[in-house]
């Protein structure tokens, strides 16, 4: 069956299994594989989690293979931006440079998310180069697994702590740059894309939940009608001001849903509600750069001030 919303109101719940990340992975694979939109791979496969967190790993991995699809495979990929500084492009340092035929990258990051298990890092790095002021960054495919790059894990954090964060060293590491600029290209939309894949995993696994749960049919309805907006929106039009204008919308509106949907945690066994109330806060973490993009939105459509 490759029809989500159908999928979700029918497919069987496997009993919860405490995996780690790479059973977690292989089993999003599995899922992934019956649905050829990432979008739809994206909530199926938070359907198929059996925490917040995996369901998160199902958003980001399809957030790439939807910016990316002649990157995004078999293997788990990771986005390595953020320095000591951020990742805005004025603090980015670490350098992509051609040497013997080929290009290298040298410098380090300072939160990788997937940490060791990543096998390919999208890595941001500056050119050299200065553009209308701006310094230059592409974004360079590199090998995780190669000797010039040193991986080590950050200590877990108090949410979802299942997926790991690193610090990455890079020492003449060999690298292929991608097309395109490496912010406005690359990182810029894939903060959009995250968001619309991460929110339509978490929705998925919101369902799973709950069914499990004997939630009552009107709010598994207002879940799927949040599943039908997500997939709604323009994949290829992560940029334009009326997906952001709209995915503020969704995101209003799936706020009133997780406050109409708290008292019925109750009826939720006490380990799964334990985890959601612990990793809740991941839903939150790109809150104020959202708002600010949302603002941006609305001023580039003619409104300069946003109103209730």
């Amino acid at each position: 069956m490759n029809d989500v919303l159908e999928f979700l109101l029918t497919e069987p719940i496997a009993a919860p299994v405490d995996a780690d990340l790479e059973a977690a992975w292989a089993r999003h694979a599995a899922i992934a594989a019956r649905f050829p939109a990432p979008v739809d791979a994206a909530v199926a496969g938070g359907f198929v989690a059996d925490r917040l967190g995996f369901a998160f790993l199902s958003g980001y991995q399809e957030a790439l293979r939807q910016l990316l699809p002649e990157v995004a495979g078999r293997e788990l990929l990771a986005v390595s931006a953020t320095e000591e500084n951020g990742a805005h492009p004025a603090a980015i340092r670490t350098t992509v440079a051609p040497a013997g035929g080929g290009w290298v990258v040298r410098g380090a990051k300072s939160f990788t998310t997937m940490g060791e298990h990543a096998r390919q890092l999208i890595v941001v790095a500056a050119t050299g180069a200065v553009i209308d002021g701006r310094h230059e960054l592409r974004a360079v495919v590199v090998d995780a697994r190669q000797s010039g790059v040193t991986v080590t894990n950050r200590p877990p954090l108090p949410m979802a702590p299942e997926i790991p964060h690193a610090t990455v060293l890079f020492e003449d590491a060999a690298g292929r740059p991608l097309p395109g600029d490496g912010y406005a290209d690359f990182l810029k939309p894939f903060r959009t894309v995250e968001d619309v894949h991460v929110l339509a995993a978490t929705l998925g696994w919101l369902v799973r939940v709950g069914r499990q749960a004997h939630w009552p049919q009107s709010m598994l309805q207002r879940l799927l009608a949040g599943v039908a907006m997500v997939r709604g929106l323009d994949p290829a039009a992560p940029g334009s001001a009326g997906t952001h204008i709209a995915l503020g919308g969704i995101f209003a509106e799936f706020e009133r849903l997780l406050l109409d949907s708290a008292p019925l945690w109750n009826q939720v066994d006490a380990q799964t509600r334990e985890r959601w109330e612990r990793d809740r806060p991941l839903l939150a973490t790109a809150g104020r750069v959202r708002a600010q993009r949302l603002t941006t939105a609305w001023r580039r459509v003619g409104f300069d001030e946003p109103t209730d």
